[in-house]
Order: structure tokens, then sequence, then C-alpha cells
């Protein structure tokens, strides 16, 4: 097996929303906000070559929505999806699988391609992995996360013929060395990949864990539909990170790939960052 980082570039989200409760006098130490008070994020996504199977965690926002959507994220940085994989050796039309942790527009937006007045899946070769418990939670979804959801990110994949579900018991294998743990504060069901990768185990964790600035267990987007729930998730998972050793892959802090754990004083901290590649 082996793992690279697909970078997709960075937007801008609201400092306050991303940190909850937390005041910005505290979060704004460790992550800046400019003077609209935004902060830059990364869309950090994972190629994981296993056999004969080449499966993409995640694909970014994409490209296909119009101005008026793009002005309120400010996207930036030169990283994009087909650029990231031409360095890496590939073409999206190699990928085999897709899996997707949930599909809020920055997560699944690079899953779907406009050509012409026609939407079509962006890897035509792929099986797009979800869930029936999120896939229902996003299309029919509530009030608070419509926004996230567009139907121009997710129906395209069911029209196609290209959509699997995987079901929702702790644990479940994707592959021999590929298990999912599942999520359920920040949105329904979202998945988490947990990968054997050369005799250490790398948690991609989605927006369970934006960055290592929210690794204070308070430290939970007001983005989150039940944010007690998210506090819960994050003990127990961080928890078992910190005793099992996990390599945390962190796919939206702007300075940081991977990071480890360590018990201190205040509780669970960062030990050490550093990028996929180093391993």
């Amino acid at each position: 097996m082996i793992l690279h980082t697909i970078d997709t570039g960075f937007f801008k989200l609201d400092g306050g929303a991303m940190f909850g409760v937390v005041p910005k006098t505290i979060w704004n130490k460790t992550n800046p906000a400019d003077e609209n008070n935004l902060c830059t994020w990364a869309m950090r996504c994972l190629l994981v070559e296993d056999g004969d199977r080449l499966i993409l965690i995640d694909t970014g926002i994409g490209d296909k929505q119009d101005e008026k959507f793009f002005k309120h994220y400010y996207l930036h940085g030169n990283a994009t999806m087909d650029k990231s994989l031409a360095a890496k050796g590939f073409h999206r039309d190699d990928i085999t699988d897709v899996f997707l942790t949930h599909l809020h527009f920055d997560h699944v937006g690079g899953a779907v391609k406009r050509e012409g007045e026609k939407l079509r899946p962006a890897f035509k070769n792929a099986f797009y992995w979800s869930n029936k418990d999120h896939w229902e939670w996003a299309v029919n979804p509530n009030e608070r996360e419509k926004a996230s959801f567009l139907k121009e990110n997710i129906l395209p994949i069911q029209d196609s013929g290209q959509l699997r579900f995987i079901n929702t018991e702790d644990g479940i294998k994707f592959s021999e060395d590929f298990h999912v743990k599942f999520a359920f504060g920040h949105t329904e069901a979202m998945m988490l990949p947990l990968i054997n990768y050369k005799g250490k185990q790398v948690l991609y964790m989605a927006d369970l864990l934006p960055s290592v600035g929210h690794l204070p267990m308070p430290y939970v987007m007001a983005y989150d539909i039940s944010p007690l729930k998210t506090l819960g998730e994050k003990k127990i998972i961080l928890t078992e990170a910190l005793e099992k050793e996990y390599i945390l892959y962190l796919e939206h802090d702007a300075e940081n790939e991977c990071c480890t754990l360590q018990q201190t004083e205040k509780g669970i901290r960062v030990k050490e960052t550093f990028n996929l590649s180093t391993l």
C-alpha cells in the first residue's frame, strides 16, 4: 500500500463558526483570522494505492459552481485535483473508488464535473462510496445543513449508477488494511478511514478534527449538528488515538498534514506535526 497527499487548494471560512463557543481571543492565536474574520483552510484529500484499487478519499470543492457561489469562500492556491494527481503519476480516470467521508460541498464538490449543460461524475471509472444513512440525510436535508448539501454535487452520482453504499457497523472493512469508523456529531454517519500503513495506523479525521487548533475538547465547530455528540466522539477517538499511537491525517489544517498526540496537564495535545511523505 502507498498513500499520497492530494492537495486541491485552500478556501476561507468564518473563524467564529469554525471554533464555536471558543472566544476569538483564544483561537486567533493558533488560527489567525483576516480582517473579515475569515481563516484559511486546506482541502487536503488522500490517495490510497491498495493492490489493484486506487482509492481517492474526498474530492475538495471542485470548480463547477458559479462565481456567486465561490465568492463566499475565497478559493486560492495553485493546487488542483488534476495537478496533484499528475504529480503522483495518475489521472482521474485511473481512480477505481471515490470514498466520500460525507457530502458537504467542500468534500464532495469535486466528485462531479460540468460538461456543457450536463453534470457527470468527475471520475468516470470509479465507484462512489457513501452509506445509506448519510445519503438519505443529505438528499433530504434539514434546514440547518441545507446550504452544505447541494443537489448538483450529489444526485448526478446516483443517476450515473456508480453509487455504492457500505454499512454503518463500527470497524467495517473497506479493504484488508482500510477500516471505517463513524461519527455522528458533525453530520449523520460521517465516515473516518483508518488505514494500516507501514506498521502504523493513519486516521483520516475529516471534520471531526479540522486542525491541530481544534484538539482541546471544547473546540467544536458551530457547523456541527450535535456539538455535545461531537464532544463525546472526540474524547473517545482522541483517547484511542493517543493510546494506540495513531497518526492523524488532517483534511483542513492549512499548515499541518499529520500529527501525533501526547497527554499533557491540559489534556490531549499535539506531539509532533509532519508531512505524510516522511513516513
